[in-house]
């Protein structure tokens, strides 16, 4: 069956293939998909950021440059397509660091105007939301989505595969940038996170409190957690310059359980107040292991129906910009060529 659309003629078989490019952080991630399946889900990581404490983004962007084409090459022959096969190509416009999205976006369009094949622009926290429908079990509509990242904190209730209401969200930080911050606090290196996560397990939650924000709707702030645990490390300190080192463990499952507190409280809250019993987490922080095992000892009290991403998932990847790219392509929901990324994209 052919249809025309901006003078280019594109040919539907029986067999979708998409090769998905993800790009909107520091990393690169070529993915490809047939039929609804992920065939190939390459990252290429960028370790260079590691010695700044932070994602440089002229540095991410330069490294995306250098990454893309051996990732796109990996991805096909892992997935053993050939690139005229392809039906399309999607990509993340946003949002994310401008400089790296405009990486992935030039190359998008690029490769798809030299194939002659559509493009698919994805929103990135939507395919976040989208990754629970890459394998079984896949949540009925309406679900909640639980949607946490070094960039954002959002709990959405999610109506179809393009029908997404954000329902609560961060008033400063993300989750994920309290995490980092706490580790930069400690000494650690970024990022931190997964290093909390890591240590958190041989130490005890309840060793130290750090006080939570009260905020009487859905929404979050992480500002205050981070002021207290800022000045709690600096007056033990002045009394024990060692204390950071001999509490390490303790002062990571604190912490942790701080954070990981908050986000709970208010999803135990939104599925209240929707009444909705089919909960989901999906981010970066969504492996996190303590919110992993509270969301579903939480589930199983509350009845609920809970999904969480496989790890590979969660982080930034190319798959769940594959799978948000084929429920747009059967629904003919394409881009044009002079698309341009969107540093803030709003659902």
């Amino acid at each position: 069956m052919l249809f025309l659309d901006h003078s280019i003629v594109y040919i539907y078989t029986m067999s979708t293939i998409l090769l998905a490019i993800e790009s909107s952080c520091d990393d690169t991630s070529v993915a490809v998909l047939r039929n609804g399946q992920i065939l190939s889900n390459v990252v290429a990581n960028q370790k260079i950021h590691e010695s700044y404490g932070g994602v440089v983004p002229e540095l991410a962007s330069r490294a995306h440059m250098e990454n893309i084409v051996p990732v796109v090459d990996q991805a096909l022959k892992v997935a053993k397509i050939e690139k005229n096969e392809l039906s399309a190509i999607a990509f993340t416009r946003g949002p994310g660091l401008l400089g790296s999205l405009f990486v992935g976006v030039s190359f998008a369009k690029a490769f798809a105007l030299g194939l002659n094949i559509p493009m698919i622009e994805v929103n990135h926290m939507q395919a976040h939301v989208l990754a629970h429908f890459i394998d079984d079990p896949k949540p009925e509509f309406p679900f909640l989505c639980l949607t946490v990242s070094g960039g954002h904190t959002q709990i959405v209730k999610v109506l179809s595969y393009f029908e997404m209401e954000v329902i609560g969200e961060t008033l400063d930080d993300a989750a994920g940038e309290a995490f980092d911050k706490a580790a930069k606090i400690m000494g650690l290196p970024y990022p931190g996170g997964p290093l909390i996560d890591k240590y958190a397990t041989d130490g005890k939650s309840e060793a130290f409190t750090f006080s939570k924000p009260d905020i009487a709707n859905l929404d979050f702030s992480f500002s205050g957690i981070k002021t207290s645990f800022l000045y709690f490390l600096r007056d033990e300190a002045k009394k024990n310059t060692n204390f950071v080192e001999e509490n390490k463990a303790d002062i990571c499952a604190s912490i942790q359980k701080t954070i990981i507190d908050v986000l709970m409280d208010k999803l135990v809250l939104a599925a209240k107040q929707t009444g909705i019993c089919h909960v989901g987490i999906a981010g970066g922080v969504s492996a996190n292991s303590l919110l992993r095992k509270e969301v579903e000892r939480v589930g199983k009290e509350l009845n609920w129906k809970v999904f969480i991403p496989k790890f590979e998932y969660c982080t930034d990847n190319a798959a769940m910009i594959a799978m948000a790219g084929y429920y747009k392509f059967k629904n003919k929901k394409f881009a044009n060529q002079d698309i341009t990324p969107m540093a803030r994209y709003k659902m």
